[in-house]
């Protein structure tokens, strides 16, 4: 719902203003929120994790150059109030904000995202987040052990940063993630309190407590530097692995809001009353089959070469069908690559109708009319699992191709997706939020190991993305040939394009705030989050 803010004389609330209602908003109260992916939280340095667990707490304490703008579907500048760059698309100039305080009460300046970004890249680290700095000159140097320092990095002066980039790009999608998020220095090698344990942020919540296993609590940072935010003193973490627990938290008013699986979307979905109030979005993840193009029969015939082998694949399951009764609802059929709350989606892509009849008459023309055995792997995942591939078993029959499922432990499947030890595999795929990034993981310059799995190699398609990076200041030209590339990989359908997630929030009818989040739901910012005085926890 778009809202727009009016300042009201003589009273120091805010004002809320929808079509249909006018809210006052409330300061003040708890927020009982969770970290569901688990049953610990490991870290909370930013830097030094890529768990979904710590990065959805990491996000409401930390914060980068960039970060996701819920609203409008994409990155926006944060701690920088403007950025310009040079006509070749190589330098960017940021003029960072002049009230960005750390929670120690230091000015965060230039030096700050300096020391950041070389604390990243240096080896002895090892931190994941490392890749997404791959993109500024000199920073694979430093990783590398080659240099001491990143050498595209350059301090104008405490509040003017320049970054030169390794390639014309736009960094804006990789330094909005949290992974990203600048750290003092002074915090970070205090020797006598872990970074990890007790962070120090610039976020709009500043840590307070944190009892493992069971919660983590934020309170309200007073000098944070949108004026008037956060609106509530306190974001409590419930560490809850087990959904189950936390449907019984919510259905007792001990949540506030509560991320939903299959079996309880199914239930909410249905009642009169929770189902008024829960916010859904298709997450930026294609789960897909995988197909091994290098696969050969005893005959020494290779099925997967055939476009018409692919699309028939396509065609022969009941996509629709398995997401209403084997996931319950809790997904959006795949209409294309790209998800549809990724940039570059084409709406009036339909994606493969289920039409069995058709799907027989490409095999045939094929010449694969008595079909062939097909093993696909994949791990236990619930939803993109060898679970998903036993329901697609008796479609795939009906043309031929018997389906045996292979299950494996995780790193076990990735060894054998890099080395193409597979005939078909399942998996999910991010799509979004840079379609450029997420499609040239397809381009023909993209190995296996890079997670190029189906090793998708179609120089028009390439053409489609080097001219979509290319073009840098007509934006509708840009996802113009997004959408072209978009659209042959799916009419070359090296993958079954299975479903995006759907996720799902459920929340409390005295809370305001909670968004639609495309790249991972959970990673709710609470800076405009606000309850109502009806809340048990309100002021």
């Amino acid at each position: 719902m778009k809202k727009a803010l009016f300042v009201l004389l003589a009273v120091s609330f805010l004002c809320v203003f929808s079509a249909t209602t006018l809210y006052a908003v409330e300061k003040g109260g708890a927020f009982n929120w969770i970290a569901p992916y688990g049953s610990s939280v490991s870290s909370l340095d930013p830097n030094a994790s890529d768990d979904e667990q710590n990065e959805l707490v990491c996000i409401n304490i930390h914060r980068g150059l960039y970060k996701w703008d819920a609203s409008q579907n994409a990155p926006k500048l944060e701690i920088a109030e403007s950025v310009s760059s040079s006509a070749d698309g190589l330098i960017y100039t940021y003029k960072l904000k002049n009230n960005v305080k750390f929670h120690n009460g230091r000015q965060l300046t230039a030096d700050d995202v300096i020391y950041t970004y070389n604390r990243i890249m240096n080896p002895e680290n090892a931190f994941g987040a490392s890749g997404l700095l791959k993109v500024i000159k000199g920073a694979d140097d430093v990783f590398n052990g080659k240099a001491d320092t990143i050498a595209g990095l350059r301090k104008i002066d405490d509040l003017t940063l320049e970054i030169t980039m390794e390639r014309s790009v736009d960094p804006a999608y990789a330094l909005f993630q949290v992974n990203t998020a600048i750290v003092p220095r002074e915090a970070v090698e205090d020797t006598t309190t872990p970074f990890g344990s007790n962070p120090v942020g610039c976020g709009p919540f500043k840590f307070v407590k944190w009892v493992k296993g069971s919660e983590i609590v934020l309170e309200k940072f007073d000098e944070f530097y949108e004026a008037g935010k956060p609106y509530l003193d306190t974001l409590v973490y419930k560490i809850m692995g087990d959904s189950a627990a936390r449907d019984i938290a919510f259905r007792a008013k001990e949540l506030d809001a509560n991320i939903l699986y299959s079996s309880q979307y199914a239930a909410y979905s249905v009642d009169p009353e929770l189902s008024k109030r829960l916010i859904e979005v298709a997450e930026m993840y294609t789960r897909m089959i995988a197909f091994n193009r290098d696969y050969t029969l005893a005959d020494g015939r290779k099925p997967f070469e055939d476009k018409r082998v692919r699309q028939a694949f396509n065609h022969a399951i009941d996509s629709d069908l398995i997401i209403k009764k084997f996931q319950k609802n809790k997904a959006y059929p795949a209409s294309s690559f790209l998800a549809p709350t990724t940039p570059g989606f084409d709406p009036d892509l339909k994606g493969y109708e289920y039409n069995p009849t058709l799907a027989k008459k490409l095999m045939e023309e094929a010449g694969y009319a008595d079909g062939f055995p097909l093993e696909i792997v994949g791990t236990e995942s619930d939803s993109y699992g060898t679970g998903a591939v036993e329901v697609i078993i008796p479609f795939l029959k009906k043309i031929g191709i018997m389906v045996k499922p292979v299950t494996l432990e995780g790193a076990a499947k990735y060894e054998r997706q890099k080395n193409g030890n597979f005939q078909a595999i399942i998996g999910s795929l991010p799509s979004g939020p840079d379609p450029i990034q997420q499609l040239w993981r397809f381009h023909s310059s993209t190995d296996r190991a890079s997670r190029n799995t189906p090793a998708f190699n179609n120089q028009q398609f390439d053409q489609y993305l080097e001219a979509a990076a290319a073009e840098r200041t007509d934006m509708d030209k840009r996802l113009d040939y997004v959408k072209k590339a978009n659209a042959l990989f799916m009419e070359e359908a090296p993958l079954w394009f299975f479903n995006y997630n759907k996720a799902i929030i459920a929340y409390h009818p005295w809370v305001h705030g909670i968004q639609k989040v495309g790249p991972e739901m959970m990673f709710q910012d609470f800076t405009e989050v606000w309850v109502e005085s009806s809340s048990p926890r309100a002021k």
